[in-house]
C-alpha cells in the first residue's frame, strides 16, 4: 500500500504556533543524501496517513522537487493535549536496507492456555533491517506453537520478508508460558472452643508434671 503526503517549504521566520493554529505541522526531512530541510504539512492529512502507515511504512513526500521516499522517524506530542507538535521524516536511499521497528501481531490460540497455563508476551515489536520495498506493516507470531510450560517462541521462529534480518539475537524470547501462581490459602481462624481445649490440655499437662 502506498502513502503520500503533500509538503511545502517552511520559510524562516514562520512561527510554529501560528502554523499550528492554521491546522499545519512544522516538520523536517533529512537522510544520508539529504540535508535537513524544514517543511510544513497538513495536520489532518498527516494524521490520516500516519494512523495507517505508522513508522514502518514508506511515505512519499510530494511537493518539493522530486518525490522523496521517507519513514516517520520521530513524532513530538504536546504533553497535555497530545496534539502533534513536530514530525521528523527520514529519507531512505533506494536500493539500500533500512532499520525499522515492526509491530508484532499475535495470532492463533495457545493450547497451553486450555491447560490453565498463562502466555506471556515478552516482545511487542521487532527491529529488523530490510529493503524499503519489503517493509511489512506487522509480523505475525503464531501462538498455537505454545503447547505446554516448556514451550517458547523466539525471534528465529518469526517469518520475515526475504531481504530482512533481525537486529536482535534470534534466540531472544518473544512469547513463553508460565504456570498460574496459586494464591496462598488463608489460615482458618481457630474457634473459641479450639482455644479452650488447647488451654485445658496445657493446664492438665502442667498438673500431671507437678504430681
Amino acid at each position: 500500500m502506498k502513502f503520500s503526503i503533500n509538503v511545502q517549504p517552511r520559510e524562516a521566520g514562520h512561527k510554529n504556533n501560528t502554523l499550528r493554529n492554521e491546522g499545519k505541522i512544522p516538520a523536517v526531512f533529512y537522510g544520508p543524501q539529504e540535508e535537513a530541510t524544514p517543511i510544513v504539512i497538513s495536520e489532518s492529512e498527516f494524521l490520516k496517513v500516519f494512523n495507517r502507515a505508522g513508522t514502518s511504512s514508506i511515505i512519499n513526500l510530494e511537493g518539493i522537487g522530486d518525490t522523496k521516499e521517507a519513514l516517520v522517524y520521530d513524532v513530538q506530542y504536546h504533553p497535555v493535549t497530545d496534539r502533534v507538535l513536530h514530525v521528523d521524516f527520514y529519507i531512505i536511499e533506494r536500493g539500500k536496507k533500512v532499520s525499522v521497528e515492526v509491530p508484532l501481531e499475535f495470532v492463533g490460540e495457545a493450547p497451553a492456555e486450555k491447560k490453565g497455563l498463562i502466555v506471556v508476551k515478552q516482545m511487542h515489536e521487532l527491529e529488523i533491517e530490510v529493503r524499503p520495498s519489503q517493509i511489512p506493516q506487522s509480523l505475525e507470531v503464531d501462538l498455537s506453537k505454545l503447547e505446554d510450560q516448556d514451550s517458547v517462541i523466539v525471534v528465529g521462529d518469526i517469518q520475515l520478508p526475504e531481504s530482512a534480518e533481525p537486529l536482535v539475537d534470534k534466540e531472544e524470547i518473544v512469547a513463553s508460558v508460565v504456570a498460574q501462581q496459586e494464591e496462598p490459602e488463608e489460615e482458618e481462624e481457630r474457634s473459641v472452643e479450639d482455644v479452650e481445649i488447647e488451654q485445658k490440655g496445657k493446664e492438665e499437662s502442667e498438673e500431671a508434671s507437678e504430681n
